[in-house]
């Protein structure tokens, strides 16, 4: 079971950043360009020879304001900051291979509180806590939330220097639901119920959009869902897998309830996709991260820009933990970069700083205390409630390893290929393997 006092220092610490965070969800798709870059100091020191800087990050309307930042404050006294636009599943790609030999071909990488464990433990990472104490003052770090930072550090180290954070928000057509009497859904019976009726209505065909990509997003949404039930994916304390539990088969079997709702291709969905539903009308509501609710109201990217609306995410089935998802966003250097660490830090301190962050409101919710207020943005407010009912993160190296590899067996019962009750067998065996190599 889940620690309670765990989850409450995790939701404290997080609310002290303004309730902490609405964020970028995965995937290609940016809608924030790179003409609303700000432009801030980046008071590095001229290197002795010009220095190009390779940056890996993924492409999104949230993360790209920070990038944009980089690349136009930075850019200078013989150093080129150089970004190539990227969706998610590449990045995480390009992340395993450039960490894997002595030398890289990126200098500074986006990572996360997911993967932070995994990187750091294995020492592909450099550690930050000296130049963070040493640049504090000058790009005023220590406003940077600490549970953010906490999140980003391992074994008592700091691995990378928060940007934001990220939850899940549920969107949905308010002039649709309003027109059947309909009320955000609470549960997933809620939503089940509320998708039958705008179903029968003749409204819309398929009223629920989430992105379940077989090969990433779905394995977030068992994730989610097991939260929400009351299970974390392991136990540490023993090095013991929860993936053949009741809990687990539940969350299967709710995931696959919601099937009669989603569209038939919706296991090759990404958060863009998902979006894409919305803005051509073609769902009723949909659970995504929180930084992809900013398109949504942009009167530029659909028709329906004033007619969305947002809330928390439902739970599952009763409790108090809804349907959700935390990360946090930052920045890593790698260690087998060979470009001066110390300038690289100076970039990504100058990317987070508080006239950056400032400026990537409201695409994104950033790392910095009392940035965002309820009022910022219209989902700033169920982000905040999102996050104070929020399942915590699982910061164990072998977390990501697990979920990467049972993504594929999710997918397999999701779409019907393999039952319940094996799919359960097989995912408990493969975490078994995986804990194995970290007794």
């Amino acid at each position: 079971m889940r620690s309670s006092q765990q989850r409450r220092r995790m939701v404290t610490a997080l609310c002290a950043a303004a309730a902490v965070v609405v964020v970028a969800g995965c995937g290609a798709g940016s809608r924030t360009g790179a003409e609303t870059a700000a432009k801030v100091a980046c008071d590095f020191a001229k290197p002795a020879q010009a220095v190009d800087v390779d940056v890996l990050a993924y492409n999104s309307s949230a993360i790209d304001p920070f990038t944009n930042t980089m690349i136009k404050s930075c850019s200078k006294n013989d150093v080129t900051v150089k970004h190539e636009p990227i969706d998610f599943g590449g990045q995480v790609q390009k992340t395993t291979a450039t960490l894997a030999g002595e030398t890289g071909t990126y200098d500074v990488v986006e990572t996360y509180g997911f993967v932070i464990p995994k990187y750091a433990d294995k020492s592909k990472l450099r550690p930050l806590d000296d130049y963070f104490t040493k640049f504090s003052a000058e790009y005023g770090l220590d406003k940077i939330n600490k549970g953010m930072r906490e999140a980003m550090t391992y074994k008592g180290k700091l691995y990378a220097i928060p940007m934001q954070a990220q939850m899940l928000v549920m969107v949905y057509r308010k002039d649709v639901f309003d027109g059947l009497g309909l009320q955000p859904p609470k549960t997933f019976e809620d939503m089940r119920q509320a998708a039958k009726k705008i179903q029968d209505a003749g409204t819309i065909k398929y009223p629920i959009a989430l992105p379940l990509k077989a090969s990433a997003d779905i394995v977030t949404a068992f994730d989610a869902t097991l939260g929400s039930l009351g299970k974390n994916l392991t136990n540490p304390d023993d090095h013991t897998a929860n993936l053949d539990s009741p809990e687990s088969q539940k969350a299967l079997e709710q995931l696959i309830s919601l099937k009669p709702y989603l569209a038939p291709q919706v296991t090759t969905f990404d958060q863009p996709a998902v979006q894409q539903q919305l803005y051509n009308g073609g769902a009723a509501m949909a659970i995504m991260f929180s930084g992809r609710m900013n398109d949504l109201v942009q009167q530029s990217n659909s028709k329906f820009y004033d007619k969305f609306a947002f809330a928390a995410p439902p739970v599952v089935d009763g409790g108090d933990v809804r349907y959700n998802a935390l990360s946090v966003d930052g920045w890593s250097i790698p260690q087998n970069t060979q470009v001066d660490p110390e300038l690289l830090f100076e970039l990504i301190a100058a990317s987070v700083s508080e006239d950056a962050s400032k400026a990537a409101i409201p695409a994104a919710y950033p790392a910095r205390d009392g940035m965002v207020t309820a009022t910022s943005s219209p989902y700033a407010a169920a982000a905040i409630e999102s996050v104070n009912a929020a399942p915590p993160a699982e910061p164990y190296p072998w977390t990501s390893e697990i979920s990467n590899q049972i993504t594929p067996v999710i997918a397999s019962v999701f779409i019907g290929n393999v039952s319940v009750a094996d799919g359960t067998k097989q995912m408990q065996e493969i975490a078994k393997k995986v804990l194995a190599d970290y007794r």
